[in-house]
């Protein structure tokens, strides 16, 4: 039987049959952890980013000063908004990554009325290669942001 997945192809082999697997192969398929200074640690139990079978899996990040741990932007969803995107795109760039290989966005805001604010900083780090995105307001995010945005990317 075969399979082809993420641009290979697999063999299914019965299981009276060894197989192995290379380093290579190996590799691309481990899970790495990702953690940069450049970036706010994390305030509970996860990681700022997973890189798994070539794709980087972000933590969602908020207006949190990477110096400082202090919430940046009082409450302004744009200033917030900036800030979030540098936090991701420093840990974007600490998997190997960038917006440029972004394939979906997810975006949390606690209040929709700040949508279009959230759009006009989120659009600038994209321009017209815009990921795959959600939207949606939430009740309450960690330290009262307003904006709270995670990335998937291809790690190339």
């Amino acid at each position: 039987m075969r399979l082809v997945a993420a641009g290979l192809l697999v063999l299914l082999l019965p299981s009276c049959i060894e197989a192995s697997i290379s380093t290579t192969e190996f590799a691309m398929s481990a899970r790495r952890t990702v953690s940069t200074p450049d970036a706010p640690a994390a305030i509970g139990p996860y990681s700022q980013a997973i890189v798994h079978g070539g794709v980087v899996y972000t933590a969602g990040q908020i207006a949190l000063d990477p110096v400082t741990g202090q919430m940046v932007g009082g409450g302004d969803a744009a200033a917030e908004t900036e800030q979030v995107m540098k936090n991701l795109a420093a840990v974007l760039k600490a998997a190997g990554s960038g917006f440029e290989h972004a394939l979906r966005c997810d975006v949390f805001v606690a209040d929709l009325a700040d949508y279009a604010a959230v759009n006009e900083v989120y659009a600038r780090s994209f321009g017209d290669g815009a990921p795959a995105r959600l939207a949606v307001q939430v009740a309450k995010l960690p330290k009262d942001a307003r904006v709270e945005i995670a990335c998937i990317a291809a790690a190339p």
